[in-house]
């Protein structure tokens, strides 16, 4: 199954990291956020990739130039300039890096996709957001209900403590994830061709504009994932990431080394 990336956006949120390059390029452990995201889909074999650029594309597109070269070890004969790589742990990925606009809304961006993806069963999700999602198990949910699309709704953890009262007093302070409802857009949206004829142009919002519409045509079934996820918005998420990534723990890393 090919998986778009969206990558194309400011980062407004996250000024502090993205002035330079894009948000999916902030690193965490080392390693672009995009890595992260692109190693859990080829855990599941999704391995050809769709990375929709916009702002810094140049960046993410350097990248990839240097990736093979640059990840394993080499040889270098300065007499001459001969440059051996001895790159034997390289990923297997196909990687297009398609430029879609500066100011192309979501929706828009997989617009430009079309003539790659129309054929079959696409993934589209963000670039900064990572889980433990079970993407076969999301594509087999997504089969059963015969929906032109399936969206993964993600409960996120509660930015703030929550107090729990008894009269004037604080009776419980809690530190939890959301209960109840609160269910977002966590992306790993599963499309099929027909998805496109929801999308017109490059300020068709994948969100707002073609989700809504697949919504309201009873198109869009709902993957509830109750596990991990979370996006990198912030200054804040991105040390959260860091923590979990450094302690050897990171809910999102199901792939072996």
């Amino acid at each position: 199954m090919k998986v778009v990336i969206l990558a194309g956006g400011f980062g407004t949120r996250l000024v502090e990291e993205t002035e330079g390059k894009p948000k999916p390029m902030v690193e965490i452990g080392g390693r672009p956020m995009l890595w992260h995201i692109m190693k859990h889909c080829a855990c599941y074999g999704f391995k050809e990739f769709f990375i929709a650029l916009g702002y810094k594309g140049e960046v993410i597109k350097r990248y990839f130039i240097d990736y093979s070269t640059l990840s394993g070890s080499m040889t270098m004969d300065l007499a001459n300039g001969k440059v051996e790589v001895h790159n034997k742990g390289c990923e297997d990925w196909i990687v297009h890096l398609i430029d879609t606009g500066l100011h192309t809304l979501t929706g828009g961006r997989v617009k430009h996709l079309e003539a790659w993806l129309r054929d079959e069963t696409f993934m589209v999700t963000y670039g900064d957001g990572v889980s433990d999602i079970d993407l076969h198990d999301l594509v087999r949910f997504h089969r059963s209900q015969g929906r032109l699309a399936t969206v993964t709704a993600v409960r996120p953890p509660a930015r703030f403590g929550g107090l729990v009262f008894d009269g004037d007093l604080v009776a419980e302070f809690t530190e939890k994830p959301q209960i109840g409802e609160g269910w977002i857009n966590g992306g790993f949206l599963l499309c099929e061709p027909g998805v496109f004829d929801y999308l017109e142009d490059d300020h068709t919002s994948l969100e707002s504009g073609a989700m809504a519409r697949l919504a309201a045509d009873r198109q869009l079934a709902a993957y509830r994932h109750d596990r991990f996820w979370q996006c990198m918005d912030t200054l804040r998420d991105v040390r959260l990431l860091e923590r979990l990534w450094m302690s050897g723990k990171a809910p999102w890393k199901v792939w072996a080394e």
